[in-house]
């Protein structure tokens, strides 16, 4: 999830070439939600953890990660 375009979102997806889509937050809302922002109007959102359960529900919440590490980090404790 980041504060970026759909099309930002696109260009950098397609540079590192991802099999999937990345998620829009243009309007902060998830990002204040969720802690990855303070209120006002961040240019970026701090990078976060947030493993969320089939029901819906917040499993493990991280105030920073490496967003280099962080998916096998958190795949290995799944």
């Amino acid at each position: 999830m980041s504060f970026d375009t759909p099309s930002e979102n696109r260009a950098f997806a397609d540079k590192f070439h991802f099999n999937f889509p990345l998620l829009c937050d243009t309007e902060h809302n998830m990002g204040f939600a969720y802690g990855a922002a303070a209120s006002g109007a961040p240019q970026h959102a701090q990078r976060i953890g947030v493993v969320i359960g089939p029901d819906g529900r917040i499993r493990e919440w991280l105030p920073r990660v490496d967003a280099k590490t962080y998916p096998q980090d958190v795949l290995k404790r799944l």
